[in-house]
């Protein structure tokens, strides 16, 4: 998809509006954190509030790729031999590279920092209004990949994607409302 620069209209206004509300709701859930903090899994899951702001850096980046470059942006290809349905139940032979790093996304690496997590989210976030603010027309729209989670022969618009970033990063600030509170009482609104 080829992209020229124009003027944001009130519509792409309004949904980037949204998008840094629920961006600034997500971040501030760290704010005073350290890194060792920001690094901790307070509850059951294997989440913590690095991890969690780093999930939702890399699925901004991959969807708003798939804006620009279509179904290509995100491939989910199996290793030969593996199926869905091994890879559901564990089962699978290999795991592919993309499962691999998808979980690595949820926790803080050694020698990653709440700072560089943060900056690395505002470069992605940046490029992202970039490209909304000059992508022809929000109704353009691209094929799914192929993966089970997506619906057979769907496509997705450049709106439905923003949506469905802004559903993304809202429902994971409220994921980190619970972690910061459980880490040391706090609650970011």
């Amino acid at each position: 998809m080829s992209t020229t620069p124009t003027t944001p209209g009130r519509e792409r206004t309004d949904l980037l509006t949204a998008l840094a509300a629920a961006r600034s709701a997500l971040t501030g859930t760290a704010r005073g954190l350290t890194d060792e903090q920001a690094g901790e899994r307070p509850t059951v899951s294997d989440l913590c509030l690095g991890g969690l702001i780093k999930h939702v850096s890399s699925v901004e980046e991959g969807w708003l790729r798939f804006v620009v470059d279509g179904p290509s942006a995100m491939r989910f290809d199996l290793p030969d031999g593996v199926t869905w349905a091994d890879l559901a139940a564990g089962t699978a032979r290999e795991i592919p590279q993309w499962a691999i790093d998808r979980q690595g996304e949820f926790r803080m690496q050694p020698g990653e920092t709440l700072a560089g997590i943060i900056e690395r989210y505002e470069r992605v976030a940046a490029r992202s209004e970039e490209i909304i603010a000059t992508v022809p027309d929000l109704s353009a729209a691209h094929p799914l990949p192929e993966a089970p989670w997506n619906e057979p022969g769907a496509s997705w618009s450049v709106r439905r994607v923003l949506a469905h970033v802004i559903a993304e990063t809202a429902q994971h600030a409220g994921h980190a409302d619970i972690l910061r509170e459980a880490l040391d009482g706090q609650k970011s609104s």
